[in-house]
């Protein structure tokens, strides 16, 4: 499909700006096909994984139509869980930017509702918010519902998997009827398509679909770092492989001219290629690498599409790409003419999800690596060192430095000290020591076996409800989430016997599960919550 720039959107200078500081050039595929849709007041469904832009999707085109000198609430966002709340609410203040009249607040569980009260008393036009907090703010009459002209519903298949549909339908029944409707989903199972039926209006469908794509000949290789230590990892990878030319992706402009400034600091001959340099500029860049007075150059994915390079040796992914398709476009640029390339990826925390929807929709076998160790980097410079030094032998006219290292045996200098000297001098890494501390740490945490059994760290709580309540383990997963804004994934093991529950969570969240679910809910029914009493 053909990917829109924003500036062919009709969306405001204020937009523009803000998504340009943001450091995007273009839009994703769900961006492409939604924003236009959603501009002109039509309802949407869009089907779409998570990490394609759906956030940008629906909210560029949502606070474009929200009516700044209107202090009611216009918009309700609706999402699964704490963390995408306040993910959904950073990114809206980026691309508010440079309008600071529309006032956007996250309401979840796990924070206090005093604060929120206070806050929703001032006044807001935007609400992101978890199913169980927006019932309890309706309940409590701080969210009056009667002005909501748009709701969003991001998630909607996690946040029915969690047992927030009763809320979710409670919600919907009390804002009008001649709002515009939003759905995002990764999914499309039956429960979902009854709730577009039943509170949406001839909804247009908007759906990415992926290409089937493989590369081959190419090795493809990821390495899970964390994000302090992701340029230490480049330049450890770099320095192992030692490639003639390398290109290195990034999402925005912005960490473009940052990488570039931090190689070039460390001694690396790079060069950055990104939508705002000029023609001259690109083209001058272009020229540096392909005649190899630049051995790196890091690009956006728009920039690096005129690239035409044969020789590239490896292809670096710095970030995970925004859509599947652009992963399969970036390692094409190596393994080129019948050479065999390689691609490597970083992922940080939870990318590993993308990684694997990537690795799915593509076909690819992306194979974990460790980072090389100190050790293994000093082996490999080692060798090129003594090659060289064996070359320079071999190539004579020594005289003027034999005489060097004989004045310094006068001073008694063995040879063989002066000759160690001169390759700590040239191999050795200080800095490199510290950062390999902690890449091993990381990797020891990361390739260890994790046991099974509920450990010391974890903690059996009590629940005042069970099998003859309907509920099921989702139930409980999404009331504790959504009430406490505990993540959902760090619960554990869940029980679920006739007349109670048990379920197992860490107990650094006790406290704040049993307090935020004091007098809550979980089915209709008012629960007790206490610690499971030793047998």
């Amino acid at each position: 499909m053909n990917y829109l720039k924003f500036d062919e959107m009709n969306l405001s200078q204020e937009a523009l700006h803000a998504i340009s500081d943001m450091g995007f050039e273009e839009a994703t595929p769900i961006q492409s096909q939604s924003i236009e849709i959603i501009m002109s007041g039509r309802d949407v469904i869009g089907q779409s994984q998570t990490g394609t832009g759906k956030t940008a999707a629906f909210g560029i085109p949502l606070l474009e139509k929200i009516n700044q000198y209107d202090k009611h609430l216009q918009a309700v966002i609706l999402c699964p869980t704490r963390e995408l709340a306040i993910q959904i609410s950073e990114e809206f203040r980026k691309l508010l930017k440079y309008r600071d009249n529309i006032k956007v607040i996250p309401i979840y569980g796990g924070q206090p509702i005093d604060r929120q009260i206070i806050a929703l008393r001032k006044g807001a036009q935007v609400i992101i918010g978890t199913p169980g907090r927006v019932m309890d703010h309706m309940n409590r009459r701080t969210l009056k519902m009667e002005t909501v002209q748009f709701v969003v519903l991001d998630e909607a298949d996690e946040m029915l998997d969690m047992g927030f549909r009763d809320d979710i339908e409670t919600i919907l029944d009390k804002v009008p009827t001649n709002r515009q409707t939003m759905l995002f989903s990764a999914t499309m199972p039956r429960e979902i398509l009854d709730l577009t039926k039943r509170y949406q209006k001839e909804p247009a469908h908007v759906m990415v679909v992926h290409k089937e794509l493989t590369v081959p000949s190419i090795d493809q290789v990821y390495f899970e770092v964390k994000e302090k230590i992701k340029l230490d990892a480049l330049c450890r990878l770099i320095d192992m492989d030692n490639p003639s030319l390398s290109l290195i992706f990034c999402n925005t402009k912005k960490l473009v001219d940052e990488l570039v400034e931090q190689l070039q600091g460390r001694g690396y001959f790079a060069e950055g290629l990104h939508g705002d340099m000029k023609q001259s500029q690109r083209d001058l860049v272009m020229k540096k690498f392909r005649n190899r007075t630049i051995e790196i150059l890091v690009a956006t994915d728009v920039a690096a599409r005129g690239i035409d390079v044969d020789d590239i040796d490896i292809v670096f992914n710095y970030d995970i790409p925004q859509d599947e398709e652009y992963y399969i476009h970036r390692i094409g640029r190596t393994g080129r003419a019948g050479k065999s390339g390689r691609a490597y990826t970083f992922v940080v925390g939870k990318e590993i999800y993308k990684l694997r929807e990537i690795m799915k929709l593509t076909k690819a076998k992306i194979f974990q690596k460790k980072l090389p160790s100190l050790g293994d980097i000093e082996e490999n410079k080692t060798r090129h060192f003594v090659d060289k030094i064996k070359s320079v032998i071999e190539d004579g006219h020594l005289t003027k430095y034999v005489n060097i290292v004989e004045s310094m045996i006068t001073e008694d200098y063995s040879a063989l000290d002066i000759a160690a000297a001169l390759m700590k001098h040239n191999l050795y890494d200080a800095d490199a020591e510290e950062i390999d501390q902690e890449i091993e740490e990381l990797e020891k945490q990361k390739f260890q076996p994790r046991r099974r059994d509920v450990d010391e760290n974890m903690v059996r709580l009590f629940i005042t409800i069970g099998k003859k309540d309907k509920v099921k383990p989702n139930d409980i997963v999404g009331a504790v989430a959504g009430e406490t804004g505990v993540p959902g994934r760090v619960i554990g093991h869940i029980d679920i016997f006739e007349e109670f529950t048990f379920v197992d969570v860490p107990k650094d969240y006790v406290k704040d599960i049993i307090t935020g679910m004091k007098n809550k809910k979980i089915k209709g029914k008012k629960i007790n919550i206490e610690r499971a009493k030793k047998k």
